[in-house]
């Protein structure tokens, strides 16, 4: 048997220079003599020292040892192994134990007493040459979009990380980045630091080009009336913006739809493909106009004959406005009922009392404007007028019980059934009293018992009367207050062409102007005061006109003179008064006559 005891013992020394493909560092040594410690510091010593220079900042080749959750122990042929974190590797799960990788030699020995690898500076620096020519050169390269970080994506970029910024992504903001991961794209490289093995790509300069060319392209090919096939991009209020293929036109929200579009987003939602018609183009400023509705047949040619005046038609409320509501009889054409065209007799303040949006509702057409695209609706014409034989119901002289609806400064209205109402004018209101308000009669709500007077069916009024209810008192009047009568009462009322004195027991009288007792009196209130006491003599009872005529004139031309100075000492006194302290103006003749109230000339 052969004896290897001695080249076991002794062998040729492997050094991790040879295992490596290095030459062998000469010893300088005789075999048979023996090595003292010192002599073999200094010769190890030599030896490090040519592998640092040899290793440091290349790549070389090493075998995988073991994997742990962290790290990856990587023996590179040196006398100690190396240590690489797991991170560093694109794909992880795929690292076994013996496979051959190339690293990265950054430094012989660590504090652990550990070579110092890296995997990632290795991929980088194999690939730095690629990377620089397509950098220098401008051209599109292809990476996997790796993983998601702040400010944007890692890209594997020919097995190294390159960083894609979020505004670099897309032409514009990318709301979920994540549904984008793992997909290939298409990039440029725009930025590079090999100190710092930093690589900057942009996908946005690809799509910018891509968009620039095409953009080229359809601008020479396109015209006014052509159909074009394009892609939601982005909607407004007022309208979409459709990419055509590297450039934008606005489809108008008037545009989109025959029929009535409250928003775009009712028509329209972003990535939808779609068909348009170019309506304007102006190739100097790039604006497009365009139409998805001239795509479709016109909705009012032959509306004339589709709708004639009278006919009854159905349709849904659509939309409801301060003025009416709009009806949609078909998709793009709609009619408008006014609200004065909802009720024959109720008083409609906002169509919204009446109808609502949704409502499918029947109507009569009233008329049709085809050139302006009108059609008039009535909603009451569907109902008879119950106007036209109202005077049947309620023949003048009837009386009838009805509620106080409403009081204005010229009367009282009165319903006598719903949406009926009649006018109790000032005038109407008493025999005897000159009304001002109406408030001084009645009340809002109340339930009174009036007289009709007149319908006018024409102009949908009805007259009534409330002191018709009772007999007329003049004749009996003209009988209690004879010529010459002597009466005592309180001033109600100061105007310019006189004064009406409150009689008692709802008797009012008037006395003119000239019958005051002061000759170059120019107004009432210059002398008088409202409330003040005043004796007088009836001058006459005017029985068709409801008015007794009083003079204090004719009173004072049979007083003494101590009356006569007492009456003109208590007229200075008040005129003194009055220049005081002047009265408001006191309301005219024309605005405190009510109506039909001919104020006599005496």
């Amino acid at each position: 048997m052969l004896d290897t005891s001695e080249q076991t013992l002794n062998p040729v020394p492997e050094t991790p220079a040879r295992a490596l493909g290095f030459p062998a560092v000469p010893l300088n040594y005789d075999e048979e003599e023996e090595l003292t410690p010192e002599k073999r510091a200094e010769l190890f010593g030599h030896y490090e020292e040519s592998l640092r220079s040899l290793g440091e900042g290349e790549i070389v080749r090493g075998t995988v040892l073991a994997v742990d959750e962290k790290e990856v122990l990587v023996d590179v042929g040196f006398k100690s192994e190396g240590v690489i974190a797991l991170s560093e590797f694109p794909d992880p799960g795929s690292i076994k134990v013996g496979q051959i990788i190339d690293v990265f030699l950054e430094k012989m020995e660590n504090q652990d007493g550990l070579i110092v690898l890296s995997k990632q500076r290795a991929d980088f620096v194999r690939v730095w040459d690629k990377v620089k020519e397509a950098h220098d050169k401008g051209e599109v390269v292809e990476g996997r979009l790796v993983r998601k970080i702040k400010g944007g994506v890692v890209v594997d970029l020919y097995g190294v990380e390159a960083f894609l910024p979020g505004s670099q992504i897309a032409l514009r903001q990318v709301q979920n980045v994540d549904s984008l991961l793992g997909q290939n794209v298409s990039v440029k490289i725009i930025k590079l630091n090999k100190r710092r093995r930093n690589i900057v790509v942009s996908r946005r300069a690809v799509l910018e080009q891509e968009r620039d060319r095409m953009k080229s392209s359809i601008l020479k090919d396109l015209a006014k009336d052509q159909i074009r096939e394009g892609v939601v991009k982005n909607i407004t209020d007022f309208g979409a913006f459709v990419d055509l293929g590297g450039i934008d036109g606005l489809l108008h929200i008037t545009d989109m739809s025959w029929g009535r579009v409250s928003h775009p987003s009712e028509v329209a939602k972003i990535g939808d493909r779609v068909r348009v018609k170019v309506l304007n183009f102006d190739p100097e400023k790039e604006r497009i106009s365009l139409g998805l509705k001239q795509l479709e047949p016109y909705p009012w040619e032959g509306v004339d004959e589709k709708y004639k005046v009278g006919d009854r038609i159905k349709g849904r409320v659509v939309s409801i406005t301060d003025y009416g509501a709009f009806v949609e009889l078909e998709k793009g054409v709609e009619g408008l009922i006014h609200v004065s065209e909802m009720s024959w007799t109720r008083h409609v303040r906002h169509p919204s009392k009446v109808v609502n949006i949704g409502d499918v509702i029947e109507a009569v057409v009233l008329k049709v404007d085809k050139a302006n695209e009108k059609i008039s609706l009535g909603l009451k014409q569907i109902e008879p007028d119950p106007w036209l034989t109202l005077d049947e119901k309620y023949p003048p002289g009837m009386r009838v019980k009805g509620k106080v609806r409403n009081l204005t400064n010229f009367g009282a209205f009165v319903e006598l059934e719903e949406g009926i109402d009649g006018l109790v004018h000032v005038s109407d209101m008493s025999w005897t009293k000159r009304v001002a308000h109406p408030s001084e009669v009645l009340k809002k709500g109340e339930t009174v018992e009036v007289v009709i007077l007149s319908i006018d069916k024409e102009h949908r009024r009805i007259s009534l009367g409330l002191k018709q209810v009772g007999e007329d008192p003049w004749p009996q009047l003209a009988e209690q207050f004879p010529s010459g009568m002597e009466l005592s009462g309180t001033i109600n009322r100061l105007f310019d062409r006189g004064a009406i004195v409150d009689l008692g027991n709802g008797i009012e009288g008037f006395v003119p102007l000239s019958q005051l007792g002061i000759d170059d009196l120019k107004r009432p209130n210059d002398a008088f005061e409202t409330g003040e006491p005043l004796t007088m003599k009836v001058t006459r009872v005017d029985v068709p006109n409801h008015r007794l005529i009083l003079s204090v004139k004719a009173w004072l031309a049979e007083q003494d003179d101590i009356a006569l100075a007492e009456w003109t000492s208590r007229r200075n006194q008040v005129r003194a008064k009055i220049a005081a302290n002047p009265p408001a103006e006191e309301p005219s003749e024309s605005r405190g006559a009510a109506k039909g109230d001919a104020v006599p000339e005496e």
